[in-house]
């Protein structure tokens, strides 16, 4: 058989950087639960139509079918995609069990999603995510919408990252700018300008003008508004000086606002928020407050935190239930960073302490060791081999493990002895009371800044 090679776009991370995925998965979680987000897993498959309500994503959605599908199933209302993110089925979620839920709802989720798109650094066809959402019955109250913020706020500060930009916007702000200027397709202005930085001002001014039939006035218009940014409301009066009126730029503009100010709090060596007003997310179901966040050094990649505010997305019909939400991509913020070698793990595999063997026969004897070490949260496993304790002291050093424990009849005393292999120093140990230092439990995430 030949030697397989890699599959673009599904990356497979060896064991130290899935660790430090891992502790970065636990520090998201531990953070969310802090803030009272319950935890949920939604199914990986949806029904096509559900996926594709909302939002320009069909040519990235991943059918799934049977090999052997009957020939008329392609046809089926019902075929299956696989979720492009866990908004959407979230939304699904919440109409199917609303009746067995506490509103509001708070919840996080971290999980796979897969896309087909193009593979390139920092976008995946499978990926994993992790998103807060809080959701509401009839109305949910505008708070929630710098509190999410805040929430991911809170967890960046406990990750090994480089620095974070929020940027946020408000679509009432550009929808009711754009209906101020007499623009009858908002929704294809929206996903033009949303292509600003891919794209370039040129480009967005002539789409504008050729193919979504503004004029070239209220083009450069919409141009100046994408223009704007800064970290306080004073980009509220700067979006007044172009001269625009309407009600829903009135209340985006108030809610703008609320946010900037609501945020100041969060801000931090290493975090700012930054009102721009180009943000305004591809996807339609957003109504309200949207986020992007770019990480310094790695602007290339796109956001690696996006989200925003939802007021139709779960409905059935009779009662809607709108809500906020925020999603942060695991994949793609650390991925870059794993494959440059900037982010690992102190080593890369989760034992502490390699329990040495005198002989075959005291294999029973070593396992009862580390067992006790186990007993009380101290990651061990049992040497391979009986081999002579030079040997048994370079595989701990090749595998990373930096404590070596030696029985009792080891030593001519008589006592067991724990080695600390990095710098030598030997102590008489008890296993049922002997404890590292706590930083030396788990692998230690390494973040190498550069520069």
């Amino acid at each position: 058989m030949a030697r397989p090679t890699p599959l673009s776009g599904y990356p497979e991370w060896l064991p130290a950087q899935r660790a430090v995925e891992q502790q970065v998965i636990d520090v998201l979680r531990r953070t969310f639960e802090l803030h009272g987000f319950a935890g949920i897993e939604t199914r990986a498959a949806e029904p096509m139509e559900q996926l594709l309500r909302k939002g320009e994503i069909d040519k990235e959605v991943y059918v799934l079918r049977r090999l052997h599908a009957d020939p008329d199933e392609a046809d089926d209302s019902r075929s299956l995609g696989l979720h492009f993110d866990l908004t959407v089925p979230f939304a699904r979620y919440v109409l199917e069990n609303a009746g067995k839920l506490e509103f509001p709802f708070r919840r996080y989720q971290i999980q796979k999603a897969w896309r087909g798109e193009r593979p390139q650094e920092g976008r995946y066809r499978e990926f994993c995510q992790a998103d807060i959402d809080v959701v509401d019955v009839g109305e949910l109250p505008f708070h929630y919408e710098v509190e999410v913020a805040e929430v991911m706020a809170d967890a960046f500060a406990g990750l090994p990252l480089p620095p974070l930009r929020l940027q946020v916007n408000n679509r009432k702000v550009v929808q009711g700018f754009y209906e101020g200027l007499g623009i009858a397709d908002v929704a294809g202005v929206l996903r033009t300008v949303d292509k600003l930085d891919k794209i370039g001002p040129a480009a967005v001014r002539s789409a504008l003008v050729d193919e979504v039939g503004v004029s070239p006035s209220a083009a450069d218009a919409c141009l100046r508004l994408a223009e704007i940014s800064g970290p306080d409301s004073a980009v509220v009066d700067r979006v007044r000086a172009l001269g625009v009126t309407s009600d829903g730029l009135d209340e985006g503009l108030h809610e703008l606002a609320l946010l900037l100010d609501g945020m100041q709090a969060a801000v931090r060596p290493g975090f700012e928020v930054v009102a721009d007003l180009k943000i305004a997310r591809g996807l339609d179901y957003y109504t309200g407050t949207v986020y992007e966040t770019q990480m310094a050094g790695y602007e290339h990649i796109g956001s690696i935190c996006s989200g925003g505010r939802y007021d139709a997305l779960a409905t059935d019909g009779k009662t809607t239930y709108p809500g906020v939400g925020i999603s942060f991509g695991v994949t793609r913020a650390l991925g870059p960073l794993l494959t440059r070698g900037l982010l690992t793990a102190s080593r890369s595999t989760p034992t502490c302490v390699l329990v040495a063997l005198a002989d075959d026969d005291s294999r029973s004897a070593s396992r009862a060791v580390a067992a006790a070490l186990r007993a009380r949260g101290v990651p061990a496993e049992v040497a391979p081999n009986a081999q002579k304790y030079g040997k048994q002291i370079r595989f701990a050093q090749r595998r990373g493990i930096p404590y070596v424990w030696f029985p009792a009849g080891a030593s001519a005393d008589g006592v067991a002895a724990v080695r600390d292999i990095r710098s030598g120093e030997q102590v008489p140990a008890d296993d049922a009371s002997w404890l590292p230092p706590s930083e030396e439990l788990r692998p230690a995430v390494v973040f190498e800044e550069v520069g």
